[in-house]
């Protein structure tokens, strides 16, 4: 008998009531040893080029505030590093991360050197991680949707102090937290509790250095009782650069996320699923 391989990713249950959904995609350092024998790194320069591409301790901070809100959120949490494949970009010439050669499934590093073989066919990484990673994700939105008619995708990320090669926005402003948003699926009251959640730590700031936030492609651009944010926390903020370890500024931003989480499940609660449908 063949057993099936364990899902890399994880849904983990919050409150009935919820309609948020806590997206982190770029926490892991995981690389099974199948993808890892691909690569043309050394074990050395793989190490340091996980510690510039992970979002370091995101999946701690999105942990810490489950625990620490009134009503606790979804967490969709991905157990495998974005070198395998990145469930966040287009799977396709749409995505504008291949000028750097960081499509859903990267062939240049950080600092712009090879990570694959050239001419490496990525589509059995595409089958055998990103899309059932997109259909699991897209169902828990669904279910989101089906439980309180509204789902809210928060997705949480954080990024260096100081610009890497390959950001194609890294002359930009660095604000201590970054706030990513979609013209269509970001409404201007989600936006409004961000910035007074996040207010704190320095200022926020839209969509520098990094634009944008995820939808699934189910309802992108198509149903406004799907809203969403892209969270990118400067890492100055709560660890040692590039890869080390989290201080003491991970509690004070998991209760920033938790008062925004709170403050977004009472507004729903309060409107209803017509909660942040107007443009």
């Amino acid at each position: 008998m063949v057993r099936p391989e364990p899902l890399p990713f994880r849904l983990v249950p919050g409150a009935a009531v919820s309609p948020v959904l806590l997206h982190v995609p770029h926490s892991s350092r995981v690389v099974p040893q199948h993808v890892r024998d691909a690569l043309v790194l050394d074990d050395a320069a793989l190490a340091a080029e996980l510690d510039h591409i992970t979002d370091a301790h995101t999946a701690e901070l999105a942990a810490r505030a489950c625990g620490t809100g009134a009503v606790t959120p979804w967490r969709f949490v991905n157990g495998l590093s974005r070198l395998v494949v990145d469930p966040e970009r287009f799977p396709d010439d749409r995505e504008e991360m291949l000028a750097v050669g960081m499509g859903a499934v990267y062939t240049r590093t950080t600092h712009g050197e090879p990570l694959r073989a050239p001419g490496e066919d990525p589509r059995p990484l595409l089958d055998r991680y990103f899309h059932p990673y997109a259909r699991a994700m897209t169902a828990a939105v669904d279910e989101r949707l089906d439980a309180t008619g509204r789902a809210i995708v928060i997705d949480v990320h954080s990024y260096p102090s100081a610009a890497l090669p390959y950001e194609l926005h890294g002359a930009g402003p660095r604000p201590p937290v970054c706030l990513g948003t979609d013209g269509f699926h970001t409404p201007p009251g989600l936006l409004a509790r961000a910035e007074a959640a996040f207010a704190g730590f320095g200022g926020t700031g839209l969509n520098s250095p990094f634009p944008g936030t995820y939808v699934p492609l189910k309802h992108y651009g198509k149903d406004r009782r799907v809203s969403a944010l892209m969270i990118e926390i400067r890492r100055d903020l709560y660890m040692t650069e590039p890869g080390g370890p989290a201080g003491p500024g991970l509690d004070a931003l998991a209760s920033a996320l938790a008062a925004l989480v709170d403050g977004l499940t009472e507004g729903v609660r309060a409107q209803g699923p017509a909660w942040g449908t107007s443009a």
